[in-house]
């Protein structure tokens, strides 16, 4: 349950702190005071949209904590997956808005946006007018019927299995479109490959006949300088080289070794450096080796060669590695477009087994569904018959898909006739506001245990319904609280009256600046605030009298 919150510079609340505690806890306020942005502050705990406009005026960013305890199972477990530690029993949440736009923090480690999301909504759920409204659309209707029929493991089983045949129908689709588009990509397919095989490539033959090619247009500088080389080092008719004359050194100082044996020292030194110029001019003598064969010719045949792996590159890749590998894609492409008959047949099959399974799946789902179904009507009539809807009939509707969904085979749509006679509606074409607001509170007040989560927040459940109406929704929201942590934004003196803490909501002008404070309570501030939310210019003893009444009756309900 949410133990504290801290708001910061969120449009008029400057910083304000509150700390709750289990029960029915109600906030209450005149209008303006900051009701609603403690619900926006608490919306951006469970991932909601951080608009700039947010931010109090003239602040650079709002922040916004909250501290959670008590936690419940499916927290504990989400809180592992992400590797935090949960030994204390308790979890920090804060979210940051700034001009820049948000991050989001858990135990004050940064955080992604669906990851705050997915721990806050096992932690706390808000309900205000926009989730009544979305009552009103039967898409919503199977995720609220399977929560009370605790169908996850199969929902998350039928999901996986219609992903695959989603897949397996996108193949199949794309092998049977046109014959003549399959024709031609197969004929251009065929041309590619037959233009590549034609040059025989081969990995690293470009650079190879790059650096053949440098060679060859070097032709005359090579041999001027490999034939000096070799003259200098060996020596021709009329000259000595520089071996010769290695030699002639080693000799001398061979000559002297006995009388000078250091020398010997030097003649071996002599020696090698003689056998290193001969193997230099050995070497020199090879570089100048053209094969025998005209220059010019071979130059020609390397560029020519060089010249049908540059047109290749334009066409088909960078280079020779790239090249072969557009080859081998091709190859594959037309493979398939060649085997399409085969491959139709074999994703045929595979399609059939996996609407087979998904079949005995949604079978399940439906046989769940069918029997929770007649539990959440009942629960959910009786509720609202409590909630002065006496004449109502709801019932969960359950047909036969035509094909597979999302979530099952079955179209589940709540229907509902508010008054004797009437046939069963879809809830779109005949539920009022206050109608959905009991509703709403009905599915609630009997998924309360299913869905594991400890704090439930109403904003403004009382819309459209008053008197002896709004006593029994109070009423309800107390009975809910036995078990869970529920607050609750109200405008009705019934339901405030039933708190278990009353927090009431202010505004008041510091320094030119108007600004939001919060306050618990105490008895004689509860008869106080519900007296004037009873009504009223001025605050009567009678007002006080009534508020009085209304609070020590609600005592009983404890």
């Amino acid at each position: 349950m949410i133990e504290s919150l801290h708001i910061e510079n969120i449009a008029v609340i400057k910083s304000l702190d509150v700390e709750f505690c289990g029960g029915l806890t109600v906030l209450s306020g005149e209008t303006g005071a900051g009701k609603s942005i403690i619900i926006d502050s608490l919306n951006l705990l469970l991932g909601g949209r951080a608009d700039r406009e947010l931010i109090r005026t003239g602040e650079s960013r709002a922040e916004v904590f909250a501290m959670f305890g008590n936690l419940p199972p499916r927290s504990v477990a989400v809180l592992s997956e992400m590797g935090f530690d949960t030994s204390e029993g308790k979890i920090l949440l804060s979210r940051t808005v700034s001009g820049g736009g948000s991050s989001a923090r858990i135990n004050g480690r940064a955080v992604t946006l669906s990851m705050l999301r997915e721990l806050s909504g096992t932690l706390f759920n808000i309900h205000g007018q926009n989730d009544n409204q979305q009552l009103l659309d039967s898409h919503n209707h199977a995720s609220l019927l399977d929560a009370y029929a605790d169908c996850g493991a199969e929902r998350q089983a039928y999901a996986a299995c219609y992903r695959d045949i989603l897949h397996l129908r996108a193949q199949i689709d794309s092998l049977r479109q046109d014959a003549r588009e399959q024709t031609r990509l197969g004929e251009m397919l065929r041309y590619q490959i037959a233009d590549i095989d034609g040059a025989k490539l081969k990995k690293g033959e470009e650079e190879a006949l790059t650096e053949l090619a440098k060679k060859l247009r070097s032709v005359e500088q090579i041999t001027k300088c490999c034939t000096l080389v070799e003259k200098a080092l060996l020596g021709g008719e009329k000259t000595k080289g520089a071996v010769y004359l290695v030699d002639r050194s080693a000799s001398a100082m061979d000559t002297i070794s006995d009388a000078l044996p250091e020398a010997e020292a030097l003649v071996s030194r002599l020696n090698d450096i003689r056998y290193e110029l001969e193997d230099i001019a050995e070497t020199a003598a090879g570089l100048n080796d053209f094969g025998g064969e005209d220059v010019l010719t071979k130059l020609d045949r390397t560029e020519a060669r060089l010249d049908v792996i540059a047109k290749l590159k334009r066409k088909y890749g960078s280079g020779v590695e790239e090249i072969l590998d557009f080859r081998r894609n091709a190859a594959e492409q037309l493979d398939r477009i060649e085997h399409a008959d085969d491959r139709l047949i074999d994703l045929a099959e595979d399609l059939k087994a996996k609407e087979n399974e998904a079949d005995r799946l949604a079978a399940v789902l439906t046989e769940k569904r069918r029997k929770a179904a007649k539990g959440l009507t009942a629960s959910v009539t009786e509720t609202l018959t409590f909630l002065d809807m006496p004449k109502v009939r709801f019932e969960v509707g359950i047909r036969p898909a035509t094909d597979f969904l999302p979530n099952g085979k079955d179209e589940i749509e709540f229907l509902i006739a508010t008054n004797s006679g009437e046939p069963l509606m879809p809830m779109a074409k005949i539920a009022s506001g206050g109608e959905l607001a009991r509703i709403m509170l009905s599915l609630k007040n009997v998924l309360n245990t299913c869905d594991g989560v400890d704090t439930v927040i109403f904003d403004e459940i009382d819309t459209g319904i008053s008197g002896k109406t709004s006593r029994k929704v109070g009423i309800k929201l107390k009975e809910i609280g036995r078990d869970s942590q529920v607050l609750c934004v109200t405008h009705s003196a019934q339901i405030a009256s039933l708190a278990d803490h009353h927090l009431y909501i202010s505004k008041r002008e510091v320094d030119g600046r108007t600004q939001t404070a919060l306050r618990e309570l105490d008895e004689a501030g509860r008869i106080e605030e519900v007296a004037r939310i009873l009504g009223g210019i001025e605050i009567t003893e009678v007002q006080r009298s009534a508020a009085r009444e209304m609070i020590e009756e609600g005592e009983s309900y404890r």
